[in-house]
């Protein structure tokens, strides 16, 4: 059996304090047109002790063209959108929604007290099920795929399947638009794991806790590591080693790149920009509301 290429960090960039919705403070990492993000697009961290930077949640809002992915570690979010789903995110829960061609949707805190720690995941969706209906779906905690790799090695995933330490593990969100897979790793100081990936496909790494150790690189919190591809074959697969150098957390994105242009404006990702006209004036209009 041939020794797995060990895929190195290709760029490290750290996450920007923002606020989005109702004044909601997050961390934004954003890479729309780097080939090496697809099919993310967007990862922001929704973290605050006090309530009053996060209570005037997310609401009433479009978007068309995007997959959403939240994930709440701590602290408890209301989905509601204008096809009649609700859905109530628990800590440790997922929430997915495929925008397609439209939809209108609220997330707003269900909570008066307390931290509020959690991340909302875009995920591009290909030209050909932009313009599909939308969908959603609700993942609470106890649906959650674990592995405990050790008493305090801690891997869950969310969507998608991942190799890890050499077992094949799947989420519960296995209906993406491409492959995409978003995992979380919680593990104590001196843990490791291996990951297996196809080596198509993009990998990427945000530290949302301590330090860690990737393919000999050192990350530290709010870091956001793209892994470079060696070898892009459809066939082969390269490893991903992370070694915990303290008390750590962090969210893994490994997935198929699409490689169609991307237009970003606002809720609408597309493909051209007469396409996010289109879905401005059908928004305008009130299209999203019939769909």
């Amino acid at each position: 059996m041939s020794q797995l290429n060990q895929r190195p960090v290709h760029f490290v960039m750290q996450s920007q304090n923002t606020s989005d919705g109702d004044g909601v403070k997050i961390r934004r990492v954003a890479g729309f047109n780097n080939k090496y993000f697809s099919p993310f697009l967007m990862v922001d961290e929704l973290k605050a002790d006090d309530k009053k930077d996060y209570v005037g949640g997310f609401p009433p809002h479009p978007h068309r063209g995007i997959e959403t992915l939240t994930y709440m570690m701590n602290g408890h979010f209301q989905h509601k959108d204008h096809m009649g789903n609700v859905g109530e995110l628990r800590s440790g829960g997922a929430q997915w929604m495929a925008a397609g061609q439209g939809v209108i949707h609220s997330e707003m805190p269900i909570m008066e007290d307390g931290q509020l720690h959690g991340f909302q995941i875009w995920i591009n969706q290909p030209a050909r099920d932009k313009m599909k209906p939308a969908k959603y779906f609700d993942f609470q905690p106890e649906s959650i795929t674990e592995k405990f790799i050790t008493e305090t090695n801690l891997l869950r995933i969310l969507s998608g399947d991942l190799v890890a330490n050499g077992e094949p593990l799947q989420g519960p969100l296995t209906d993406t638009g491409v492959p995409a897979t978003v995992a979380d790793w919680k593990a104590q100081a001196g843990s490791t794991i291996s990951l297996k990936i196809p080596s198509h496909h993009n990998a990427l790494i945000y530290v949302y806790k301590g330090d860690v150790t990737v393919s000999d690189k050192s990350l530290k919190q709010s870091d956001f590591a793209i892994m470079k591809p060696i070898t892009p074959l459809d066939n082969s697969h390269d490893e991903i080693e992370i070694t915990s150098d303290s008390d750590t957390g962090l969210l893994i994105f490994v997935g198929e790149p699409i490689d169609e242009p991307v237009v970003h404006y606002g809720p609408f990702v597309m493909n051209s920009m007469d396409e996010i006209n289109q879905a401005i004036n059908d928004y305008q209009a009130g299209k999203f509301h019939q769909y």
